[in-house]
């Protein structure tokens, strides 16, 4: 894991405010496994965000007795902020950070960083929520995180498990480019990198890792999660606006396809959006008769809609249009929602009008009209997929240079 060039290959910050308590001990003993176990070079940086109290008189002790200690001092809270300011100014080749509780096991520290060092992957992260991860925490923080990663990946798309486990890393040259394009400077800012780098086209690296957790915490969770949640529709809204430029970075640093496969042709495009539609009917058809009774048919007939158009856009970007990668990839779900809506709007009309012939009407005879309903909005999606959600696209893509002229020419 030594990189060839020589100099400084890692530097760990440890984001701190008021943590006395435990610093000297946690940073000693982290200097102590990095002496012993990490065969590159190394450093430790103590980012002290606004402490007011006795954190700067120790942090300043340990950066003098302990070798390849640093103390930084920002005269301002947020996590965020201490990150920025600390790799802002690295000359590391890889840049991490570890919570100052040092709940994860230390022993996951070589391979969080090892990828990084080779030039395998852009960012390396740790999760808590991997099949082969232990973790011990109480179950109220175990439902909170794991609600919020399953709201995370489902509304913003992203494949990573665990945005919120303090034990991330990143390539210095990935993170120079990303950190002016995150606006958040608290504890949502590891997660708005992360939906950055992966939509630009980054390999974002996962190891399972051992956690326990902090019984000490002072987290606000409630105040924490409301801001996360704001801070996912700011972004998301960033990315529909394309105010993130992720074609720009992902022409830059983004890991492109092996090879770009010819798009199907207009047969093939119907064919397989046959497949993809008689599947997504049938998994309509289920999900509406399965919640049909708890929910009501115009209840069932949304939710039953809005999971299969989720799955019926993904499987179509993929299967019938040929196209692959992160670009476009949020843009692309939500005009395929749009087209739900659409095709929503026309279906609950369809019902609307059959209970408005008969108020007592069969769920056999509802599902009936609602699947005729159905084949209309799934021939008017193939129209508005092929010529509005992926008609932009070509059988080659531009040239990554025109895509950088583009979006510089824009930004101007």
């Amino acid at each position: 894991m030594t990189p060839s060039y020589g100099g400084l290959a890692l530097e760990i910050v440890v984001p701190v405010y008021n943590e006395e308590a435990v610093l000297e001990r946690s940073i000693t003993r982290l200097a102590e496994y990095l002496t012993n176990e990490m065969p590159s070079t190394w450093k430790i940086t103590i980012a002290d965000n606004a402490s007011t109290d006795r954190t700067p008189v120790i942090a300043a002790r340990l950066s003098g007795y302990i070798p390849n200690v640093e103390y930084r001092r920002l005269e301002v809270k947020g996590r965020g902020y201490a990150l920025r300011d600390a790799w802002s100014a690295s000359d590391a080749k890889v840049l991490a950070y570890l919570d100052v509780d040092l709940s994860t096991d230390l022993a996951a520290l070589p391979p969080l960083v090892a990828p990084l060092l080779s030039g395998h992957s852009d960012v390396s992260i740790g999760t808590r929520l991997g099949q082969n991860s232990r973790v011990s925490r109480g179950p109220k923080r175990e439902f909170i995180s794991r609600s919020y990663n399953f709201l995370l990946r489902r509304a913003m798309q992203v494949r990573f498990t665990d945005a919120q486990c303090g034990f991330k890393a990143i390539r210095a040259g990935v993170a120079k480019r990303l950190l002016p394009h995150v606006e958040d400077n608290g504890w949502f800012f590891d997660t708005e990198l992360l939906i950055i780098a992966e939509r630009s086209g980054l390999r974002i690296h996962e190891i399972p890792v051992d956690w326990v957790d902090d019984p000490d915490s002072r987290v606000d969770v409630r105040q924490t999660a409301l801001d996360d949640l704001r801070g996912m529709v700011r972004v998301a809204g960033s990315l529909v606006k394309g105010v993130i430029p992720v074609r720009a970075i992902y022409a830059e640093l983004g890991r492109q396809p092996i090879g770009h496969g010819g798009r199907p042709s207009f047969f093939g495009q119907v064919l397989r959006f046959g497949l993809v539609g008689v599947a997504s009917t049938l998994a309509y058809a289920l999900l509406y008769l399965l919640m049909q009774g708890p929910f009501g048919s115009q209840e069932a007939n949304f939710i039953a809609l809005l999971i299969t158009a989720v799955g019926n856009t993904a499987a179509n970007r993929r299967f019938t249009f040929g196209i692959s990668g992160p670009v476009g990839l949020f843009t692309q779900q939500f005009q395929g929602l749009l087209v739900f809506l659409l095709a929503w709007t026309f279906t609950s009309a369809s019902l609307l009008l059959l209970h408005a012939i008969s108020s007592d009407t069969h769920p056999s005879l509802e599902l009936l009209v609602l699947t005729a309903a159905n084949i209309f909005a799934t021939l008017l999606r193939f129209v508005l997929l092929r010529l509005w959600v992926f008609g932009g696209r070509k059988t080659r893509p531009r040239s990554l240079v025109t895509e950088v002229v583009h979006v510089q020419n824009i930004s101007y």
